[in-house]
């Protein structure tokens, strides 16, 4: 994620006298990195920056937010946009507002918390408007309100934080955007509360024991990243220190005194990870204490979560936008439902209550695990998991008579595989059900689903990530 700065920045070394002047005033071919202009913001783009134009290219401006007039200083020219900063607020929006959180500016995980909530819906819609626009060429797009949070804080129920120093002080948080700077993100707004306490006092617990983190540089110390999860369904927190080396000091000790004074904490576990590597977790994790697993619901569904498993962040949207896709699904007892990149099982197994049938793909062996085991807890019987890639299982299935009434997808970030897209018009179910989180991929993938014989009925976008970029959406698809 892009870091959100908008403070004032001194003005651009000046070169000969009016040169600036000149490129400012040209057909902007040669606006150049320094130049100031000032630019009129339309809409909020798709990493949370302002967007307006400037002699017919994009400009894009963290920090600005739209029907403001901006003065910003150029810092980057490409062939189709501009990327500039903000300077200062010609006119302001009677939407921007004082970010809560003390480090918004530098830390960069929130994009957004400078606009009023309402505002961020709306721009979150426009979102997915202008995406369909652009990708899927429909004017008319069959949008309903975006459902968002009566309150949109502290609703994460997760938190992974990279330890490190400053000032020799123990810090746990997030690095700033484009850069190795460790930013501490001790109370963060959008974390559920117990996330922040617990995170406090293990951080606390760690320095009067004298257990260091990591430090990349000097490749001495141990702790790389402390992880909580609390249980919404519990209200139990599974604690896991993912560490550089195997040994972990003072271990006894460290769990005596978690145990002792964080009696909320039902799992401790440590995941190794010797590698170079951007991945938070390694491969092997031991739990030094407590159950192996954190027990959760969703609606009436229940799971079992080991350390690595995933699971929603935000499980009281997670449930406005699977009703979406339940109702999308229109399902009657009588359906065959295949999940199609279905993770760890969590919308087939929302469906399954009201289908005949519902078979998950997913090409990871351990989510498909995860699935089954929750469909047992969960007492799924008519659900199967199956590893593999959706795009050569379900022209299988098709061959041999098995042919889907409702295919779901939840891809990832960069759109469903083409050949799914083939193999799913092949299929011919009569209804699809496109549950995304990137509404530009969402509108590209739509756009061939469209020229293959679907009609778009309805799109449902749900606000996930408030104080964020993001936004969640659900699509039906029928055969026309």
């Amino acid at each position: 994620m892009t870091e959100r700065a908008f403070k004032s920045s001194k003005p651009a070394p000046q070169g000969k006298p009016g040169a600036n002047r000149r490129s400012v005033q040209g057909n902007g071919e040669d606006v150049k990195p320094g130049d100031r202009i000032i630019v009129t913001i339309k809409r909020i783009g798709i990493n949370g920056e302002g967007v307006g134009y400037y002699k017919r290219k994009a400009v894009f401006i963290d920090g600005a937010l739209p029907d403001e007039v901006i003065k910003a200083q150029v810092t980057k020219v490409e062939a189709n946009y501009i990327n500039a900063k903000l300077t200062e607020i010609e006119k302001k929006s009677p939407d921007r507002q004082k970010p809560p959180c003390p480090v918004y500016d530098e830390c960069g995980g929130c994009q957004l918390q400078h606009m009023t909530y309402p505002a961020q819906l709306g721009a979150k819609e426009e979102l997915v408007r202008e995406a369909f626009r652009r990708y899927a060429k429909l004017e008319d797009v069959p949008l309903r309100p975006i459902l968002g949070m009566d309150d949109p804080w502290g609703y994460r129920n997760k938190a992974q934080l990279q330890a490190g120093l400053h000032n020799d002080q123990m810090i746990t948080g997030l690095y700033s955007a484009g850069s190795h700077r460790l930013i501490d993100i001790s109370g963060c707004p959008i974390q559920h509360p117990v996330i922040n306490e617990v995170t406090a006092q293990v951080k606390d617990i760690l320095t009067r024991l004298h257990i260091k983190p990591y430090q990349e540089r000097t490749r001495k110390g141990t702790v790389r990243t402390v992880v909580t999860r609390v249980s919404k369904q519990t209200g139990s927190v599974q604690l896991t220190l993912i560490t550089a080396t195997r040994s972990l000091p003072e271990k006894e000790r460290l769990i005596q005194t978690i145990r002792r004074e964080l009696p909320i904490v039902t799992t401790i576990a440590q995941n190794i990870n010797h590698a170079d590597t951007p991945l938070v977790f390694g491969n092997e994790t031991i739990v030094l204490w407590g159950g192996e697993r954190l027990d959760e619901q969703l609606g009436e569904l229940r799971f079992s979560l080991s350390p690595r498993a995933f699971f929603q962040l935000n499980p009281e949207q997670t449930v406005k936008l699977y009703n979406a896709a339940k109702e999308a699904a229109g399902l009657s007892g009588r359906e065959l439902v295949v999940d199609t990149y279905c993770g760890t099982g969590t919308i087939g197994l929302w469906l399954a209550p009201l289908a005949k049938e519902v078979r998950g793909i997913e090409i990871i062996p351990e989510a498909v695990e995860d699935a089954r085991r929750n469909a047992q807890l969960s007492g799924a019987a008519n659900a199967s998991f199956f590893v593999g890639r959706a795009e050569t299982l379900l022209p299988e299935w098709v061959k041999r008579g098995i042919r889907p009434d409702v295919v779901v997808v939840d891809p990832p970030r960069t759109g469903c595989d083409r050949a799914l897209l083939s193999a799913i018009a092949a299929a011919k179910p009569a209804r699809l059900v496109y549950v995304s989180c990137n509404p530009s991929t969402l509108a590209k993938d739509c756009q061939v689903l469209l020229q293959s014989g679907y009609r778009l009925e309805w799109l449902q976008p749900v606000d996930m990530f408030p104080q964020t970029a993001h936004v969640e959406c659900c699509a039906l698809l029928v055969k026309k």
